[in-house]
């Protein structure tokens, strides 16, 4: 039982469900008075779908522009670009519908927009240094609202995750106001999503859940919601797994996500896992969404000694009550038919070094539950996961 600490709400109107996304949203838009209305889509969802065209039809006129050509990992020059089309359209809201990267992309270019941040360079004074709590940025003018099309559940989160691709480094910017406004839940949306992205994205929001509950910081109502998600989560996830058309299993699992995110709403800090995956995405190009099933099973070993009522209680919401955490993680991930290994994402020993040095100066490794003496206790860990 946790007998001191803080616990913190974000700066989030509410999250709506139950309603067709682009009703919901133009719901929304007229709520907050938005005349100009700049959509961030998923190229797919746009191109080879009619759910775009569907929100664009009902926002009508307050429809403004749609950008669609989102990265993988979100950086720091597209951000800077897509807030230049932003404000030649004269936005006055940014709407993202797709995945983490969508949202992401959404997040930052509302700050890029406020600060007139044209280039890569323009980002350098605000990244989230030793000791900070947020990024000196202003609070942004124009707000945005999240559809999300994965489980990532990275849009119940204020900050953003932007690569520098000159340093190939992927960095942390934070500032309450880049929380959502709304976020729309339809799992209509989340037909077209191809399952591999599902069932990884669903391992990443069970991480943020996951590395919540093993903190050192984290709160008694963040554990009891993160563990009510990660249940809800597995159930929805296996149910999609074996019928992928079946909206309640996908409405089960959007609910999941939300609960499984909480301890991230409430700014209990990460640990190694999302650490160690902001390297391997963000200097390896590993897809962020495989990044967990691969690097979790280890750091909860890694952990142990230190989590270890958390972990009996994780490994219960798993399914497995008396087995291992980190093995009833890992039998859910090959379950899934997601990779388990360094190896299976191209990750060979040799990066190990490399990996070891950056991840050793990132925020959540530095709050890992258990500590890393040195670098080498890094590569004694990716050597578990290779």
């Amino acid at each position: 039982m946790r007998k001191t600490g803080a616990h913190n709400f974000p700066a989030i109107d509410s999250v709506i469900y139950g309603k067709a996304a682009a009703e919901a949203l133009s719901e929304e838009a007229e709520r907050l008075g938005a005349q100009r209305v700049f959509l961030i889509a998923s190229r797919t969802l746009n191109s080879q779908t009619d759910e775009i065209e569907k929100i664009r039809r009902i926002l009508g006129d307050r429809h403004a522009a749609t950008f669609d050509g989102i990265a993988q990992h979100t950086t720091r020059k597209q951000a800077a670009e897509v807030a230049l089309h932003a404000k030649e359209a004269r936005a006055d809201l940014v709407v993202a519908v797709g995945g983490g990267s969508a949202v992401d992309l959404a997040k930052i270019v509302i700050m890029a927009m406020e600060h007139d941040i044209r280039n890569e360079a323009g980002f350098d004074p605000f990244p989230m240094g030793p000791g900070m709590s947020t990024s000196p940025f202003r609070s942004p003018t124009v707000r945005q609202i999240a559809v999300p099309s994965t489980l990532n559940g990275g849009e119940y989160n204020a900050a953003a995750l932007v690569t520098d691709e000159r340093q190939r480094l992927k960095q942390i910017f934070f500032h309450p106001q880049m929380m959502p406004v709304s976020i729309i839940l339809d799992p209509a949306l989340t037909l077209h999503t191809p399952t591999k992205l599902w069932m990884g994205s669903g391992t990443r929001s069970m991480d943020h859940g996951i590395e919540a509950l093993c903190s050192p910081a984290g709160t008694p109502l963040a554990d009891e919601v993160v563990l009510a998600g990660i249940r809800t989560l597995r159930e929805g996830m296996l149910r999609t797994l074996q019928q992928p058309d079946d909206l309640e299993a996908r409405r089960l699992s959007q609910y999941g996500s939300w609960l499984a995110s909480f301890g991230l709403q409430a700014r209990v800090p990460m640990g190694a896992s999302h650490g160690i995956g902001h390297v391997l995405g963000g200097t390896f190009n590993v897809p962020h969404y495989y990044c967990t099933p691969i690097i979790m099973p280890s750091v909860l070993r890694y952990n142990k000694a230190f989590t270890e009522d958390a972990q009996k209680r994780l490994a219960t919401a798993l399914g497995a009550p008396g087995d291992e955490a980190a093995d009833a993680f890992a039998r859910f991930t090959s379950t899934l038919g997601l990779p388990r290994r360094l190896a299976d994402v191209g990750i060979s020993e040799d990066k190990f070094d490399q990996i070891s040095k950056i991840a050793i100066n990132h925020r959540f490794v530095k709050a890992n539950p258990r500590p890393f003496k040195n670098e080498a206790d890094i590569v004694g860990l990716l050597q578990a996961a290779a």
